[in-house]
């Protein structure tokens, strides 16, 4: 083939694809679904009682390869109780001028506090509204949930929170007592 002919070969693919049809989605208007798993907006998530799933213990921010996250961790006291555990997130932010979406944080969750929702819609004209905070992060109440801080209603100490996050149920109180070796001695 003539070598003044080779610009011409290379247009050949642009001809072919002015006529193939054109797949053009009317975004915002028009919104695909995201794929099940996908890892959009994150979430602090909340127990059924209302009290916050984060504990403060700051893997997610050591997790994070961008360093995104920023956690500063509290003391619950017996008057503010926020977590059932001994801490609670008092401050929580995630730069999304950093964030790569890459879900290490929410892998690196003990209590599945954080997750990652669907939502992909968080670009902003200011810097300063790209960095979320707690509040804007937190799970919404829903019905029957009370806003904390109050007391434990789930159980009565965090092992019971703990087990009604994994599925089971908690432990009627001095249940765990009677059922460590009251067979052994029969």
């Amino acid at each position: 083939m003539p070598e003044f002919l080779g610009p011409v070969k290379g247009f050949g693919v642009t001809f072919r694809q002015m006529f193939r049809k054109v797949d053009t989605v009317e975004y915002p208007e028009e919104k695909r679904p995201t794929a099940p798993r996908f890892h959009g907006r994150h979430q602090l998530n909340r127990w059924p009682d209302g009290l916050e799933k984060c504990i403060g213990c700051e893997l997610c921010a050591w997790a994070c390869p961008a360093d995104a996250i920023y956690v500063e961790g509290a003391d619950n006291t017996a008057a503010e109780r926020y977590s059932p555990g001994e801490r609670y997130g008092a401050v929580y932010q995630i730069n999304y001028l950093r964030c790569i979406l890459c879900g290490l944080c929410v892998e690196a969750c003990p209590t599945r506090a954080l997750t990652m929702t669907n939502d992909y819609e968080i670009a902003d004209d200011s810097r300063e509204n790209l960095i979320w905070t707690k509040e804007q992060l937190l799970a919404p109440l829903e019905s029957g949930m009370e806003p904390p801080p109050h007391p434990m209603r789930l159980g009565d100490s965090e092992r019971d929170y703990y087990l009604l996050g994994s599925g089971g149920a908690p432990a009627a109180r001095g249940q765990d007592d009677e059922d460590d070796g009251s067979e052994a001695g029969q």
